[in-house]
């Protein structure tokens, strides 16, 4: 006989979360001119806007390729498209990028940019690469600022302003590939340095669903930016009703953000965990579609020393995760202005690893990257400041 599947949440929790996402929702992708963005467009609204001016559904797919696949953001440049139409789509569209506002490079090769987009707001987007490997990731942002206050983050003392839309969220990754020049995409496999993508920047992503699932779909379609599912990472804090969804539609690598293995000390460091205690992240893990040893659950735990770092706690974490095909990401804290903690000490870090490993699970210990331009894991913070309009009382 076999053992029961957790219960999923109810659809009326997924209501309520997307309902409170509504009053953080982005501005309008239509420019003071009047003119709309199609960066963010799905196939079917691309389509619609060519038949609004009189365009036949083909020229949907023309505009597709040239902005996903070839990276392009001239219409003049865009050679398969007559002269006339051209200039008819320049007067009515743009393919939009967010402003890079600066660019910092560390000296072990990360590089940050601070992106603006068009109504002045600020996110941190990071390119990490794999030292062992002639490729990297993109870690992308999904909201300005956060609304989780984990007590370790940096990015979580920067009080939530409102959620990135799908064009902002994919502009990321494109505004980072403009600088590394590696369009077009490649179609033979070819590896780029750009080749994966952490959605683990500013913001819970989870909180963001349907803007972050029209722009991760964006980045996967075939015949655009092409990255295959296996290649893109989301990290949650534990938003359980949505883990269900983003499993069930969009099937990406999951990784979960969990730092402590009792309830009373996840609440402390945690603060969702008061919502979504371990035992319901941990079936929404168990649930989640496509587990196995050759796509692991990973879970990120940052080491605070004298906070979560016994060995005690390495046990409890091996047990909490019996079952799982996982493995466990062990994060020496990185320390930033003001904050309370320090890093474990490595031979704790040394022993807690040692444990989890003896149980079966990897456990790498991450390479601190970038911090000394304060780009390392929950470092990101920008300075935009929680909009007024009463949002105030709005938490997620």
């Amino acid at each position: 006989m076999t053992a029961a599947r957790p219960e999923a949440p109810d659809e009326a929790e997924r209501a309520r979360i997307l309902a409170k996402a509504a009053l953080f929702a982005p501005p309008e992708a239509t420019l003071p001119d009047g003119r709309r963005d199609l960066v963010g467009l799905s196939r079917e609204e691309l389509a619609a806007e060519m038949a609004a001016i009189g365009e036949r559904p083909f020229r949907a797919r023309q505009l597709w390729h040239w902005i996903y696949h070839q990276g392009e953001t001239d219409f003049a440049r865009m050679t398969t498209i007559a002269k006339p139409l051209q200039a008819k789509l320049a007067a009515r569209f743009v393919v939009g990028r967010p402003e890079v506002a600066a660019a910092r490079a560390s000296a072990d090769a990360t590089r940050k940019w601070l992106f603006r987009f068009r109504d002045g707001q600020q996110v941190e987007t990071v390119y990490i690469p794999d030292p062992e490997e002639e490729r990297g990731a993109v870690c992308i942002s999904t909201q300005v600022g956060c609304t989780l206050s984990c007590r370790f983050c940096h990015t979580g003392t920067q009080r939530l302003v409102r959620n990135l839309s799908a064009a902002e969220i994919v502009g990321q990754f494109m505004a980072a590939r403009d600088s590394y020049g590696e369009w077009p995409s490649p179609k033979d496999g070819t590896p780029r340095l750009l080749s994966n993508v952490v959605v683990m920047g500013m913001g819970e992503p989870l909180y963001n669903y349907e803007n972050v699932a029209r722009a991760l779909r964006i980045l996967m379609d075939h015949e655009g930016i092409g990255l295959s599912r296996r290649r893109i990472t989301l990290s949650t804090s534990g938003v359980v009703p949505m883990m269900d969804r983003c499993g069930a539609e969009l099937g990406v690598n999951l990784a979960v953000s969990l730092h402590a293995v009792t309830d009373a000390l996840r609440d402390e460091i945690v603060p969702l965990n008061r919502k979504y205690p371990i035992a319901e992240l941990i079936a929404a893990c168990r649930r989640y579609p496509g587990a196995s040893n050759a796509r692991r659950i990973t879970f990120e735990y940052v080491m605070l020393r004298g906070v979560n770092d016994s060995e005690a706690e390495a046990r409890e974490l091996v047990r909490l995760i019996k079952g799982i095909p996982a493995k466990v990401n062990l994060i020496p804290f990185n320390p930033w202005p003001g904050s309370p903690y320090r890093t474990s000490t490595p031979e704790a870090i040394r022993r807690f690893a040692e444990i989890v490993s003896a149980a079966g699970y990897a456990s790498p210990v991450r390479r601190p990257r970038g911090r000394d331009i304060l780009a390392a894991c929950g470092q990101l913070r920008t300075e935009s400041e929680r909009a007024a309009r009463g949002r105030a009382a709005a938490t997620a």
